[in-house]
């Protein structure tokens, strides 16, 4: 009877210790992905970025009175759904279970645009944007070395449109 009860024991401390592992799958994404955790990783930063740039650049289009930014903003939106939907795309091909958010983050910027208006909301939209380009170039030069063709070929095609919307967004922000 003691054997059966610590062989019950030991079955048991078994299965406690490797649930407590840090297993990427353990974390919303399904056993089927077809990526590694840097393409995941890639294509849920691409997304988030993209939809924060375009609730910022809607902002934009409302709270700003400057031509070159409301321009500059139209862009953000017409180029960065199109990235949006690619990446998404993406997803959906290499089997990536992720919801589309914007972080707590993002937010919280967003929320701080929001209460801006004219001269003071272009130079805080504008220095936003250097910024998160800046950011997503780095997130794109990492995807162009992934391990996934499709990853890799979509970030090196989409890093010249990244470079033109960051010296953009840093012209008109010098010229603010």
């Amino acid at each position: 009877m003691k054997k059966l009860t610590y062989l019950l024991l030991g079955v048991t401390c078994l299965f406690v210790v490797s649930s407590c592992q840090d297993n990427v799958h353990s974390k919303n994404y399904n056993d089927l992905t077809l990526v590694d955790y840097d393409g995941i990783r890639f294509i849920q930063n691409g997304i988030e970025g993209g939809l924060t740039e375009i609730k910022a650049a809607q902002l934009a289009k409302t709270n700003s009175t400057n031509q070159q930014v409301v321009s500059f903003a139209n862009m953000m939106i017409t180029d960065h759904k199109d990235v949006g939907a690619h990446l998404k795309k993406i997803r959906k091909d290499k089997l990536v279970d992720t919801q589309d958010r914007i972080s707590v983050e993002h937010q919280h910027m967003i929320t701080a645009l929001s209460l801006k208006k004219g001269a003071e909301f272009d130079k805080a939209y504008m220095q936003m944007m250097v910024q998160d380009h800046e950011h997503a170039i780095s997130l794109f030069i990492d995807g162009s070395s992934n391990t996934s063709s499709e990853i890799k070929n979509f970030a090196e095609e989409t890093l010249p449109t990244l470079h033109k919307h960051l010296e953009s967004a840093k012209s008109i922000y010098m010229h603010l």
